[in-house]
């Protein structure tokens, strides 16, 4: 997951960043309250930590790509293995940011990038 040199994140960054509805990553803040707790700014606005949007990508993987229920990841939470699956993420994902910081000089280089994007996305979903 990118970092840009940002601290905090706008939910609306998050939500294009990690593919979900607002209402998801609201419904989510609820669910695992402890794990979960965007900074709130003037009017109510939600902004995330890289270590929060990290939290999130991973309930995500654990929801969508394995399966797994709420009850399930609340387990995970609470046992401490979710730093685990966060690692797991992690190492799924920092081989294909790498290959996606060439540098992008011609046609053929353009296209591995896109497919590289799409193979990223797939994990994410």
């Amino acid at each position: 997951m990118e970092n840009n040199g940002e601290y905090f994140v706008p939910i609306n960054e998050v939500v294009k960043r990690l593919d979900v509805p607002a209402y998801t990553l609201r419904y989510w803040e609820k669910q695992f309250a402890g794990a979960i707790r965007p900074t709130t700014g003037s009017g109510g606005r939600r902004y995330y930590r890289q270590d929060t949007i990290e939290k999130l990508q991973t309930i995500k993987s654990l929801l969508y790509d394995k399966g797994m229920t709420i009850t399930g990841v609340k387990k995970i939470l609470h046992n401490g293995s979710f730093c685990d699956e966060m690692a797991e993420v992690k190492n799924k994902i920092e081989p294909m940011q790498a290959k996606l910081q060439m540098s992008v000089q011609n046609k053929d280089d353009l296209e591995e990038a896109i497919t590289l994007l799409h193979q990223a996305k797939s994990l994410l979903e």
